[in-house]
């Protein structure tokens, strides 16, 4: 993720957003951020809680149950919104929300000027409307279940600390399987490449999606 603070580009995605009346009086305070396609926009455990709203680009939005299992929640494109629900429950450990292309959202700090937000009454409507669109795509969706191999990858990438997999037994018993079932296919994935063996009973995802952030100022 890339922080842009440049007011002229600010101001000309501001012009074009759909809430560009409620946002504009927060001018001062937004930044604009891009995502490369694959990198995770929102995660239960930020650096720092954003608000944005999607101004280029798409993104898709999913479940992780403990077990692994994955659930498509929605999708969202230009004047998508994020962070509405964290602003009232900020500890939400389940959902992930991940660029499908390359991402620009305007967005605002969220802990550093929660009070003022919630003190904005334009700012709590789109909220509103906002979360009222999620509820209503959640109300119509129909979960796919997915692969036992494909619930061991997402177990390992967003449940286990750094992509490792500790203790077949144990794991096992999480994911619902045998502890043969699971050592076969973590078997798979090492023959793949998508796995590394570590230490007995111990593997860790090559591609994790965790990564070093650093910020990058850019002026015009």
């Amino acid at each position: 993720m890339k922080r842009i603070y440049d007011p002229q580009a600010v101001e000309k995605w501001l012009r074009d957003c759909r809430y560009r009346t409620v946002l504009e009086k927060w001018e001062p305070e937004l930044a604009l951020l891009r995502y490369e396609k694959g990198e995770l926009v929102t995660s239960p455990l930020p650096q720092e809680r954003w608000f944005q709203v999607v101004v280029q680009g798409n993104l898709n939005i999913y479940f992780i149950r403990d077990d692994g299992e994955r659930y498509s929640l929605s999708s969202g494109n230009a004047g998508y919104i994020l962070g509405d629900m964290e602003l009232f429950h900020p500890n939400d450990g389940s959902i992930y929300t991940e660029a499908a292309e390359p991402l620009l959202c305007l967005a605002l700090l969220m802990d550093r000027n929660r009070e003022k937000l919630l003190a904005d009454s334009l700012f709590l409507q789109m909220v509103c409307q906002s979360l009222s669109e999620k509820m209503a795509a959640i109300t119509a969706m129909n979960a796919a279940p997915c692969s036992l191999s494909q619930r061991v990858l997402s177990y390992m990438r967003y449940k286990c600390p750094d992509g490792v997999l500790k203790g077949l037994e144990r794991e096992a018993f999480h994911l619902h399987c045998s502890a043969r079932q699971l050592q076969r296919i973590l078997n798979q994935f090492e023959q793949q490449g998508k796995v590394v063996k570590t230490g007995k009973g111990s593997y860790r995802l090559v591609d994790h999606p965790a990564a070093i952030f650093v910020p990058e100022t850019y002026t015009s």
